[in-house]
């Protein structure tokens, strides 16, 4: 299959590496005597399962494909029914059938548009058992109606089966993710620059997202928020505060590098000396983090992360985490494994992982986020960014 050369396409990830995670997902299909899956994704913060098969990010009106076991792919994307079929020969790899139809989220009238068109596929191809790639991301209408005019297709839920693959990052993708800790460690270091007394919480955030599209990053997830005493990360809708002499900020830097692989980095910054119960807060989050970067081996549990993570936090006096505090990274913003109870997925050499434990309370917010790498002997640091609150 040839490479990628075009203008438009500044990253495109190597042929070899696309054909070697087909050839990994279709060995488990056959296993499994599926006969094709189907993933719909809609956006690219959590969107990564278009990009794992495809190499291209999810339309926003909703992409849909179907990667059979034996053949290649159909690629159901919004357009008009005269348009030519997106994504266009250029920069289509291992796609058969790219289908346009229009398709909105909003036109409910509109919203079995892709099913049909899959449905025909299926029963064309007289596939039996078909599987689904987190159903949570697959339309209601698109579940819905495939259940129902489907009626002798076996349906299962497939999503372990590309999870388990999708989590372990080969050499390719680690050289992409290493290009996107650097974006990150560059971007944290241009910060005091951009951390002033007068701006508007929102001109930091958008200047932090333009410096680093300008590096190469594809997507930008900037959460930040200032204050004279508790700094807390805060939802961009809420980034409306105006940054005074004496202020700190809270920023979690979490963007896709080239090549559309996420990574995050959290730091505060004080546009004054920080207290002491900051400081002190500071360091006991960096110390949870390096308790369970200590555990960050093969064959570890999630769960026992959690609990590790909370254990600490609790006994310095801090609220346990209830959410989570670390999870793995690739074209997800979050992906498998979470460092939660409820995860089965046991960590494997080749994950990229985000570890980001928060030590809150009444008085405090401050947490230390950080980029690993699972070796087969433990977890190698990516972000070099230094583990420290800064004075501006």
């Amino acid at each position: 299959m040839n490479e990628i050369q075009n203008e438009r396409f500044a990253h495109p990830i190597f042929s070899r590496e696309l054909e070697r995670r087909w050839s990994l997902v279709r060995n488990g299909m056959k296993e499994q005597a599926i006969d094709c899956l189907i993933m719909q994704n809609d956006n690219q913060f959590l969107s990564g399962y278009i990009r794992y098969f495809l190499d291209l990010p999810a339309n926003g009106y909703r992409t849909t494909a179907l990667f059979p076991a034996n053949e290649e792919m159909t690629v159901i994307n919004h357009g008009g029914v005269n348009d030519p079929p997106f994504p266009p020969s250029w920069a289509s790899r291992g796609i058969k059938d790219g289908i346009p139809s229009p398709y909105m989220q909003v036109l409910h009238y509109t919203n079995t548009n892709a099913a049909e068109i899959s449905a025909k596929c299926i029963k064309d191809r007289g596939y039996k058992k078909i599987g689904f790639v987190c159903l949570d991301a697959i339309s209601a209408a698109f579940y819905r109606y495939l259940r129902e005019n489907l009626a002798r297709v076996e349906i299962v839920d497939a999503s372990d089966l590309v999870d388990e693959i999708k989590a372990v990052k080969s050499p390719d993708e680690i050289a992409f993710i290493k290009r996107t800790a650097q974006l990150h460690d560059y971007v944290a270091k241009m910060v005091p620059g951009i951390f002033k007394p007068g701006r508007y919480e929102y001109e930091v955030r958008n200047e932090i997202k333009k410096l680093a599209a300008d590096l190469g990053s594809e997507e930008q997830n900037i959460i930040l928020g200032t204050d004279p005493i508790r700094p807390q990360i805060q939802m961009p809708f809420f980034e409306n505060r105006r940054i005074e002499v004496g202020d700190k900020m809270c920023c979690l830097i979490e963007v896709s590098g080239p090549g559309g692989f996420y990574g995050e980095l959290a730091r505060t910054w004080c546009l004054n000396e920080p207290s002491k119960a900051l400081l002190d807060a500071f360091e006991h989050a960096r110390e949870a983090q390096k308790i369970v970067a200590a555990m960050l081996k093969p064959g570890a549990n999630p769960a026992d992360l959690f609990e590790a993570n909370n254990k600490y936090l609790v006994s310095k006096g801090y609220a346990p985490e209830g959410r989570l505090f670390g999870h793995g990274q690739g074209y997800d913003m979050v992906e498998r494994p979470a460092f939660v109870p409820k995860e089965t997925m046991k960590l494997k050499e080749g994950m990229l992982v985000a570890v980001h434990p928060a030590a809150v309370n009444k008085e405090v917010f401050s947490f230390c986020c950080d980029n690993y790498l699972i070796t087969s002997t433990g977890a190698e640091l990516l972000t070099l960014t230094p583990q420290k609150v800064f004075a501006v």
